[in-house]
């Protein structure tokens, strides 16, 4: 059986797993960041200029990311995996997504 995916590179993440995810703390929507988005936030990253919902520094780059509805928070995708613990979500604010 073939499951369609979004391409991204190792950001990629099968369309039927995106279907069913919502966000952990709020279950809020999520949906797939453009890579354009993606660049910008591990520009960032790279700064130490984000920190997580625990409050730690983010210092792993990410290869996608899952923006929750409201726009404040994005669950990392790394190696196709989806990061959906609350305390991992990626704190981001308007700035980051324009």
């Amino acid at each position: 059986m073939k499951t369609d995916t979004i391409p991204h590179d190792k950001g990629m993440i099968a369309s039927d797993l995106l279907a069913i995810l919502c966000c952990p703390e709020t279950k809020q929507n999520i949906r797939l960041l453009e890579p354009s988005l993606v660049e910008k936030l591990n520009q960032r990253i790279e700064k130490g200029e984000l920190k997580t919902k625990g409050g730690q520094s983010v210092a792993e780059k990410i290869d996608g990311g899952l923006l929750r509805n409201d726009e404040t928070v994005v669950y990392p995708i790394r190696d196709q995996i989806p990061i959906m613990l609350i305390e991992e979500g990626i704190v981001v604010g308007k700035s980051d997504l324009s």
